[in-house]
């Protein structure tokens, strides 16, 4: 599905864009995404990385060498997911222009309406039948769901990025976070907050996700079990990563599911929520008079979060940066095929408590346009 077709040619696409390019980023001083990075000897026509040599394509080596307009593409998981499609789609935009800062480029986004790994190597292997790839960045749905498309665009020549989740193939660069860290991190907010509220009682836990069987779920309820149990030995999962809760990634039926769970299982006081669905567990929490007795995280900014985090239930959301993901693969080419630079993988999680709630509101309301 082609969500967007943009052509921006700039006049200055030298060193002064870089510089423009790079100081608009740093005005922005939430964005994660890099300005710098390694300058590969031979690139952007021939780099040796530790998997083998890329050769960029002849056809692209020629655009690059007259300076012609390149083809840049971003393949992402879905377009019709709550929350995430829409700051997805904006990131994706600002990649476009901060790419066209630097190199011209001809910009399209694809994606399933709803998570299909197959459909998503379809929609790229269609533009790749008709030489519409020159650079891609590419959000996969697992970490190996593309990493044969992946490996086979870089032999034959075409630059690949990937963003939003651990990938397994010879992209030039992974740029998101990583999944056991993310997990360590949450654990290691939600510790503090106990300590500083006096929340010692709080012992018995269980984490949850939309889908709790991929790589990056694991990896997050993992990181989070093993650092809340060696911080609190006597603590109890009711749910781990062996078993997470599968609350689906549909609104209505997740907060079914939550509170389900929460009437089965009246002792669990600390709920994990590891991608968008804390604020159904919140709502849930709110549906049964749980206020002040079961608390939650989340990851992804959203405002019913953001409004549970005010009230007292949800403890922290953690922002993995979404439109940073989206935009990365834009300067991501440019920088590339322009200066033979590839830029690092610079992702960190935030976590957004109580006093980072205006804040927060007020980059999510920017992000959204409203």
């Amino acid at each position: 599905m082609r969500q967007s077709v943009r052509r921006v040619l700039f006049a200055a696409v030298g060193s002064t864009a870089v510089a423009m390019a790079g100081a608009s980023l740093a005005q922005d001083s939430e964005s994660q995404i890099p300005t710098a990075g390694e300058k590969v000897e031979g690139a952007p026509f021939e780099v040796k990385r530790d998997w083998g040599t890329f050769k960029l394509a002849d056809r692209i080596a020629e655009k690059v060498k007259a300076g012609e307009t390149i083809n840049y593409v971003f393949s992402y998981q879905a377009s019709g997911i709550p929350l995430f499609s829409p700051q997805y789609q904006l990131g994706f935009e600002m990649g476009c222009e901060l790419g066209n800062a630097i190199y011209p480029m001809e910009c399209a986004s694809i994606a399933p309406v709803q998570n299909d790994p197959n459909q998503q190597v379809s929609q790229i292997e269609a533009k790749l039948a008709t030489n519409e790839i020159d650079c891609i960045s590419i959000e996969p749905v697992s970490s190996d769901a593309m990493t044969a498309i992946t490996n086979r665009m870089m032999d034959e020549g075409i630059p690949v990025f990937t963003a939003g989740v651990t990938s397994r193939g010879h992209e030039f660069t992974n740029f998101t976070q990583v999944p056991m860290k993310e997990g360590t991190y949450a654990a290691e907010t939600v510790l503090k907050w106990i300590k500083d509220n006096g929340k010692d009682d709080i012992k018995v836990f269980a984490v949850s996700g939309g889908d709790p069987t991929q790589f990056w779920a694991q990896g997050r309820m993992k990181g989070f079990h093993d650092t809340i149990m060696a911080a609190i030995p006597d603590a109890t999962f009711v749910t781990t990563e062996e078993n997470g809760l599968n609350t689906s990634y549909e609104p209505g039926k997740t907060f079914d599911i939550y509170r389900s769970f929460l009437t089965a299982n009246p002792n669990v006081q600390f709920i994990q929520n590891v991608d968008i669905g804390a604020e159904h567990a919140d709502r849930a929490i709110e549906s049964l008079g749980l206020e002040g007795k079961v608390y939650t995280i989340g990851w992804n900014s959203s405002k019913g979060q953001l409004d549970a985090i005010e009230k007292g239930i949800q403890v922290a959301l953690f922002d993995q940066r979404w439109p940073d993901q989206a935009a990365f693969g834009g300067p991501a080419c440019a920088e590339f095929l322009k200066n033979g630079v590839i830029l690092p993988n610079t992702q960190t999680l935030k976590a957004v408590t109580a006093d980072g709630v205006e804040q927060a509101r007020a980059e999510l309301n920017k992000v959204l346009g409203e």
